[in-house]
């Protein structure tokens, strides 16, 4: 499939905004892993080919459960852009101790009311468990995958166990230089009955 040629774009409204929203962007092993067994994602290659730049300006919120907080956090970890919010979601973190970041135990809540304040893309940075929260909620709009030609054998799954997943339609590929594959994926949404 070629190249979408609304790549990124999001559709208005009748009232000619277009609303928020939220992009699971991830990179995955062939094997289907977002993360070696202890997070360990060295092994992610950084295409030059990619613009990272550019990718990053489409969004102004990112959405992060605990264990890929504290990933963020280690020594060489690189920051999240200057002038974005961070929304982790964590039951045992205390909001007193991370003043630069919002900590919510309450994902549907959260992110719905995101999606109705204007802003550009949310982007759900990980990981695998919130993912699930967030798609079990009906909240996912898409899953957008750099699949990585490496076979990890073990680790941290692009989805953890739950519910099937609901219909999903290819909207874009692209190979890259590296072997990556980027695929983007719409949720297709239930129209509820009359």
């Amino acid at each position: 499939m070629a190249k979408s040629p609304t790549k990124g774009a999001r559709k208005k409204t009748e009232a000619g905004v277009a609303p928020r929203r939220v992009r699971y962007r991830v990179a995955v092993s062939l094997d289907g892993f977002i993360a070696g067994p202890n997070g360990e994602f060295d092994w992610i290659i950084m295409d030059p080919a990619f613009d990272f730049a550019a990718l990053f300006k489409q969004f102004d919120t990112f959405l992060l459960g605990r264990r890929t907080f504290e990933i963020t956090r280690q020594e060489g970890a690189p920051d999240m852009p200057t002038g974005t919010k961070t929304i982790v979601f964590s039951r045992t973190l205390r909001q007193s101790d991370y003043p630069k970041v919002v900590i919510s135990s309450e994902v549907a809540e959260t992110i719905s009311a995101l999606k109705t304040k204007p802003g550009k893309d949310i982007w759900l940075f990980g990981g695998g468990e919130l993912f699930r929260s967030v798609l079990d909620a009906g909240l996912i709009d898409t899953i957008e995958v750099a699949v990585m030609p490496i076979l990890l054998s073990e680790g941290i799954p692009l989805l953890s166990a739950g519910a099937r997943s609901p219909a999903l339609q290819l909207t874009e590929t692209k190979t890259l230089p590296s072997g990556t594959v980027m695929l983007s994926y719409s949720v297709v949404k239930k129209r509820k009955r009359r």
